[in-house]
C-alpha cells in the first residue's frame, strides 16, 4: 500500500533560508577578513601620522624596537642585526617576486632618530622603495603641520 499525502507542496522559502545564511556568511567573511589579516614583525608603538598610504600586495616588515644604539631590529618576526639585515635584504632583492617589494618600516616611538636612520639608509641601499608605517590620528588635533606658518 502506497502512502501519499493530501497536502499540496508550498515550498516557500523554506529552501531560499539556506541561501540567506551563504549570504550572510560570505558578507561577514568580506566584512571581517582584513581585521584576522596579520602583519608581520613584532608589536611596537608607532607613531601617529595624519597620511594614509595605500595597501602594498608585495611588502617587506622591517621592525625597529625601542632603545638606542642597540635597538632589537626584526625582519618579518627574525631577529637580525644591521649587518644581518642588509645581507638579507640582498638575499630578497635577487628573488624576482620580492625583488619589487616594498619595505615597510615599522618603528618604535622611542626608537631613536639615528637608529631609523641607520635602517632606511641599509633598506635604500638594497634598492628597495621605502615606506614608514605610522598609527592613524584618530583624536582628529591639529598638528604643528596644520598650523600656519609665522609671517
Amino acid at each position: 500500500m502506497k502512502l501519499e499525502t493530501t497536502l499540496e507542496e508550498r515550498p516557500g522559502f523554506l529552501h531560499a533560508i539556506p541561501l540567506f545564511d551563504l549570504f550572510a556568511l560570505v558578507t561577514m567573511l568580506l566584512l571581517l577578513g582584513p581585521l584576522f589579516l596579520s602583519q608581520g614583525g613584532i608589536s611596537v608603538e608607532v607613531p601617529t601620522s595624519r597620511f594614509q598610504m595605500q595597501r602594498y600586495g608585495d611588502s617587506v616588515v622591517v621592525t625597529v624596537g625601542s632603545g638606542g644604539e642597540e635597538a632589537p631590529i626584526y625582519l618579518g618576526r627574525q631577529a637580525v642585526t644591521l649587518g644581518e639585515l642588509a645581507a638579507q635584504l640582498a638575499k630578497l632583492k635577487l628573488d624576482e617576486r620580492m625583488g619589487r617589494a616594498v619595505v615597510l618600516l615599522k618603528t618604535d616611538t622611542r626608537t631613536t632618530v639615528g637608529m631609523e636612520r641607520k635602517v632606511s639608509e641599509i633598506v635604500l641601499g638594497a634598492g628597495f622603495r621605502l615606506a614608514l608605517v605610522g598609527e592613524p590620528d584618530r583624536a582628529g588635533k591639529e598638528s604643528k603641520v596644520d598650523a600656519p606658518l609665522p609671517e
